[in-house]
């Protein structure tokens, strides 16, 4: 390749030659003017001190600013009718006293609603009825409805729901503010959502008692039933007397433990709501680019939001705490890692949204304000920037077309002052576009090819418990690759009259002109996060076009200045917001599942991070003498971390309570009944569902005995959903990463339950009617599969199911009604024969919050302090019908 490249070289340079020289006064001179610009390049340690300097700006100004909280209100402020977090504060405590709080389990049902309503009645107590009507009612909820691949059917699950309503209104047309107190298994829910749920209460008494009074009715509502999933949100947008009048919802929910709120869903179709928070939410934190990364569905997350969108048409803005997210769904998820801040900065911009939206006009028709798709970011927490879908097109296309002219006209203005023809300039600037094209793919590949290597070996996620890794193993090789090809045209290349200032502001040309091109591809696309190359490109534009209205342009690195000064913005910004992405994202990959290798998307995040905020700023290391020294320092970095990374302890991924290995198993029973009633398989173990790529090599350093552990893979080929009594939907996607370790002595469930065929009728037309009842847990799922020559016609559940899964898969959960599960089946048989068998069926039981017997306490005693085992026992039977 880099013969080619010296090829190119001589080509231009032979052209160049070939130019008419004035005289030899005039090559002369050029020769002096280039020999006085190298002259003119810094001692070579400053370089070393130009990088510092924007490591040190990052540490300086772009996590202060990240990490910020507002100081948390006490009671003492409570006379100023503001958000007050110690009293959120305090109810949280009392909320994550209660512990888990598993839809179905006393916790969640009894004591938690019981609190949540005493808290409720207190703020119903002291509400100015001059002002205010409160209504509260409990609601209780059963339905069905299709979630992802399965039926998701509830039973009895519970909502809080509260309306406050000006006095005297006449408005139908609600504002709905939502949250969850229910929880997963073994986690106290601090984060997720307890403090989501005690900053809507603590709004709520703000409201009613300050006498600010609003035009629209707000419905607050406490659902308890979300992490199911998503059940009793589908309750309430359905089912509730309010549901109809609710077209505005603003969604709460938590996947980390403190800092700031990101808006992170909005509309759809609605940028005045982009606006309310614009002018009404104290504290920003929010970008396009994090909506359009949610909404592919590649994050093992979801939300309310889109039950109420889809079920409800409803509009809003859906969002969430994100940092600290390792004790996210864990035992340690925990009041203690909640700063009365964060609960502050929750409050404050819930009320102003809150008051701001129920007092809006938009409101009472909201359809007529649908006007597309927003375009939203902000800067560092301290501006916010937001403009519609199209106003970006025409922006993106103005930006990257004005950058394009700019590069001309700096080529046209560089060839008059080099006395060489504008062609000739131009033949070296493609070139260089070619060699930038080449340093862009370097940049991102590199990291890449690191993250690639690493997983290759077993080594993945290392940066995991020590994010500092990230420097040296996707930022230094991104840096090389970014600054490798510049270094190396710049060293070869042999100009006699364009200078070598010229020749390296011909670079960062080269490097703007790939951010066009991708601009106006992204945008093409129907991206709308081509906002980020274009607002880079912005704050290189005006510095180019400073340097061309003056004569800066044309003096040595003069240019320089300007440049850097106008750099620092679009530092500042890529760097926050590629690090908030990190930050969101590394606790994520603890629970990415086996089948992808996670450290691709963090090197090629790493390494976009650091093409966009360090693109224009690397090459410059190139105004100082000996530049290879930084190279060669990046390259010593990056080799250091790599052997730390690999070869020490502080590469590996876990810490105890901080940083830990999820580890969801199931104490699983298994019996296969055949068509006669006979049983053809009975047998115990362990069914672990790791959740992230390093699988089960972890316990290997335990002393936990996984000898026999292997893949049920084979299984998933040849039976009805492996044979296992797999969760819910998750495990299901993940059922070919599942392993099985078999356990000799046998695993009696707490009780035993079974699947009862109540009846058969034949209803004609090779038709029959099956009943089935099953008195099971308050979580169970049903897997059926017809047999070869048999078809389901009707069921009792939703019908649009039908046909949608070769195993029909049919999650159920109650909350206060346990009554016994029933549905029915209709399957169609073409010979009409129903004396033979129909069907399988298995029946997947959980015994959530059982501890299990004494030998699997004891198993669960060896499991090492590094991991946060979620387990429990759990039956499945499998039926020929």
């Amino acid at each position: 390749m880099w013969q080619a490249v010296r090829s190119r070289f001589d080509t231009c340079k032979n052209k160049i030659s070939d130019e008419p020289i004035e005289d030899d006064v005039s090559l002369a001179s050029s020769k002096k003017i280039r020999n006085q610009e190298k002259d003119l390049r810094g001692p070579w340690y400053l370089a070393t001190g130009f990088l510092l300097f924007w490591a040190l700006l990052f540490s300086a100004v772009v996590l202060p600013l990240f990490y910020s909280i507002p100081t948390g209100l006490t009671i003492e402020d409570a006379s100023k009718g503001v958000f007050i977090a110690e009293r959120a504060q305090n109810n949280l405590y009392k909320l994550a006293e209660i512990g888990t709080k598993v839809v179905g389990s006393d916790n969640n049902e009894n004591k938690t609603v019981d609190y949540l309503m005493g808290l409720v009645n207190e703020i119903q107590e002291n509400c100015l009825d001059d002002y205010f009507d409160m209504e509260v009612d409990l609601q209780e909820v059963s339905g069905s409805y299709i979630h992802w691949t399965m039926v998701n059917m509830y039973q009895g699950v519970q909502n809080i729901v509260i309306k406050l309503s000006p006095k005297n209104t006449t408005s139908t047309t609600y504002l709905l503010v939502n949250s969850h107190f229910d929880s997963k298994p073994t986690s106290p829910s601090a984060g997720d959502a307890g403090q989501m749920v005690v900053a809507i209460l603590e709004v709520l008494r703000v409201m009613c008692s300050t006498k600010q009074t609003i035009r629209h009715p707000v419905v607050f509502l406490l659902n308890g039933a979300e992490e199911n999933p998503l059940q009793a949100s589908h309750g309430f947008i359905t089912q509730h007397k309010w549901a109809k009048n609710c077209k505005v919802v603003l969604n709460l929910d938590a996947a980390g433990n403190g800092g700031s709120d990101i808006v992170f869903q909005t509309g759809p179709n609605s940028p005045w709501l982009v606006e309310k928070y614009k002018n009404n939410a104290p504290h920003y934190l929010a970008t396009t680019m994090a909506e359009e990364i949610f909404q592919t569905g590649i994050l093992p997350s979801d939300t309310d939001f889109g039950i109420f969108v889809k079920y409800g048409n409803l509009i809003g803005l859906d969002m969430a705490k994100f940092i600290n997210g390792f004790a996210y769904h864990t035992k340690y998820d925990q009041f203690s890692n909640i700063p009365r801040g964060s609960i502050q900065n929750t409050g404050d911009n819930l009320l102003g949204l809150v008051r701001s939206i129920a007092n809006s006009t938009e409101l009472d028709n909201t359809a007529a304000y649908a006007t597309g798709h927003a375009i939203f970011f902000d800067v560092l927490g301290l501006y916010f920037i937001s403009y519609t879908e199209s106003n970006g097109v025409i922006l993106n296309y103005s930006v990257a077309g004005l950058a394009l002219v700019l590069i001309f006209l700096s080529i046209w203005r560089t060839a008059s002052i080099s006395r060489v023809s504008t062609g000739h300039v131009l033949c070296w600037f493609i070139l260089i576009l070619v060699l930038q094209i080449i340093a862009f793919v370097l940049g991102l590949g590199l990291p890449i090819v690191v993250a690639y290597v690493f997983d290759k070996y077993g080594l993945s996620i290392t940066y995991f418990s020590t994010p500092v890794l990230l420097i040296g193993l996707y930022i230094c090789p991104s840096l090389l690759g970014l600054s490798l090809p510049s270094f190396i045209y710049l060293k070869l290349q042999r100009s006699e009259k364009v200078g070598f200032a010229q020749h390296l502001q011909l670079v960062l040309h080269g490097h703007a002109a790939v951010l066009a091109i991708l601009d106006i591809g992204l945008t093409v696309y129907g991206l709308r996060s081509a906002y980020v190359p274009t607002w880079t490109l912005i704050f290189y534009v005006i510095p180019l076009a400073i340097n061309l209205l003056t004569t800066l342009h044309d003096r040595g690195f003069s240019w320089t200045g300007v440049l850097k000064i106008f750099q620092v913005v679009p530092f500042l910004y890529n760097s926050y917001l590629i690090y908030c992405f990190v930050v969101t994202l590394i606790p994520m990959m603890g629970r990415f599942g086996r089948a992808t290798n996670p450290d691709l998307i963090i090197s090629a995040l790493c390494a976009l991070g650091t093409i966009l905020a360090l693109g224009f700023v690397i090459p410059l290391i190139n105004m100082f003498r000996r530049p290879s020294l930084i190279l060669l320092t990046l390259l010593a970095i990056s080799a250091v971390t790599i052997y730390t990374a690999s070869s020490t302890q502080i590469g590996f991924p876990y810490r105890p309570k901080t940083n830990v290995q999820r580890l969801p198993y199931l104490h699983v029973r298994r019996i296969f009944y055949e068509y006669d009633g006979t049983v053809v398989k009975n047998d115990s173990g362990y069914l672990f569902n790791f959740q992230d790529r390093r699988g089960p090599a972890p316990l290997k350093l335990s002393k936990l005995n996984t000898t026999g552990l292997v893949s049920i893979a084979e299984d998933c080929d040849t039976v009805m959903m492996c044979g296992f009594p797999l969760y819910d939907h998750r495990w299901v996607k993940n059922r070919l990463q599942i392993m099985w370790l078999p356990r000799e002595e046998e695993i009696i469930p707490p009780y035993e339950t079974e699947l009862e065929l109540v009846s058969k009728i034949e209803l004609g037309n090779n038709i029959m009617r099956m009943n089935f009842k099953s008195v099971t847990t308050d979580h169970a799922s049903v897997f059926i599969q017809p047999l070869e020559d048999v078809t389901i016609s009707d069921w009792s559940l939703p019908k649009s199911y039908i046909g949608q899964q070769s195993t029909s898969h049919l999650y159920f959960s109650y909350g206060k009604n346990n009554s016994a599960l029933t549905f029915s089946i209709d399957f169609y048989k073409l010979d009409g024969d129903f004396n033979v068998p129909l069907c399988q069926i298995g029946l997947s039981v959980h015994f959530i919050g059982n501890k299990g017997d004494a030998i699997s306490q004891e198993f669960a005693q060896k499991i090492p302090s590094f991991a946060a085992p979620v387990d429990w026992p759990a039956s499945y039977q499998r039926y020929i019908f």
